[in-house]
């Protein structure tokens, strides 16, 4: 049963000294809470290679074609169901390969908020994905103790697979769970104990930054460019174009018969330009390289 004592004990739930907000005009509270925020990108910075080691491990994973699975409730699931729903649109990874589980996804705000102490939903969303040794899965909250998210990272420990804990709290009890523990500790919220707040924002960079990471380890990009990206819809099309472009220095033309000749993969467009191939043998030279452009030019 919780209790206000045991909230006491939450750096989540941490207070600040301030002055009363109701005293305050409303371009000193924007200042005031965007002071606020720019204290987290340090937080971050200071975990960098915790971050990193969670990243390295996570990519030996999907390099041999296991997932990346995040497991959040609250704010946190839904974060965390964002990062993982822009993977396959902005790196063409293959659908499920990236993954959310959030307690109550689809449910209103109220069902939600009960689903977070649901044990059981937790673990049954590990065994529903068939969660294996070959999978890295990710827990997400804020204070690191949320029920739901406790259960899916046991259950994901007992099947073997990589294990990483992303709290806003040092020494959680998700934390120990892990074998990586990333733990962002951003300080009193502005509101105490919304940790949509700072926590939310240091999620949200932490997850962005092991999601494209470990894309730009995989091979996704070249340089800073999304090139695998495939032409499916007409933003993503004009995306493309522009990207083999850059790319390979080729004119709007040149770029548009190559994807053309590559069914729209700019990733093909770009070696088949770049190294003088037709796209068949570019396709073959990425293949063998393992998706790798910088690679493929190499061989």
């Amino acid at each position: 049963m919780a209790t206000s004592d045991r909230l006491d004990e939450l750096a989540t739930e941490a207070r600040a000294e301030r002055a009363a907000y109701e005293r305050s005009s409303t371009a000193e509270l924007v200042a005031l809470m965007n002071a606020e925020d720019a204290a987290v990108p340090a937080a971050v910075a200071a975990v960098g290679d915790a971050i990193a080691a969670a990243i390295d491990a996570i990519v030996q994973r999907l390099s041999a074609g296991g997932r990346l699975v995040y497991v959040g409730a609250g704010s946190s699931g839904m974060i965390a169901a964002l990062d993982a729903d822009e993977c396959e649109g902005t790196f063409s990874t293959a659908p499920g390969q990236v993954v959310a589980v959030a307690a109550g996804r689809g449910l209103g705000s109220r069902e939600r908020e009960a689903a977070e102490d649901d044990r059981e939903a937790g673990s049954r969303a590990i065994a529903d994905l068939a969660v294996t040794a070959a999978d890295a899965v990710v827990g997400v909250s804020a204070s690191g103790r949320t029920p739901y998210t406790l259960a899916a990272l046991e259950s994901a420990a007992e099947a073997g697979a990589l294990t990483v804990a992303l709290a806003a709290a040092a020494g959680s009890e998700l934390g120990r769970l892990a074998d990586h523990e990333i733990a962002v500790v951003v300080g009193p919220e502005f509101v105490s104990g919304s940790t949509r707040l700072k926590a939310g924002t240091a999620q949200k960079l932490v997850l962005n930054t092991i999601s494209t990471v470990s894309m730009i380890r995989l091979g996704k990009t070249y340089g800073d460019l999304m090139v695998d990206v495939r032409a499916s819809n007409e933003k993503l099309a004009a995306r493309a174009l522009r990207v083999v472009r850059l790319a390979t220095g080729a004119s709007d033309d040149e770029a548009e018969r190559a994807l053309e000749a590559a069914d729209g993969s700019a990733k093909v467009a770009v070696v088949a330009l770049l190294a003088d191939l037709d796209a068949d043998a570019a396709r073959a030279r990425l293949e063998t390289a393992g998706g790798n452009i910088r690679s493929a030019l190499e061989r």
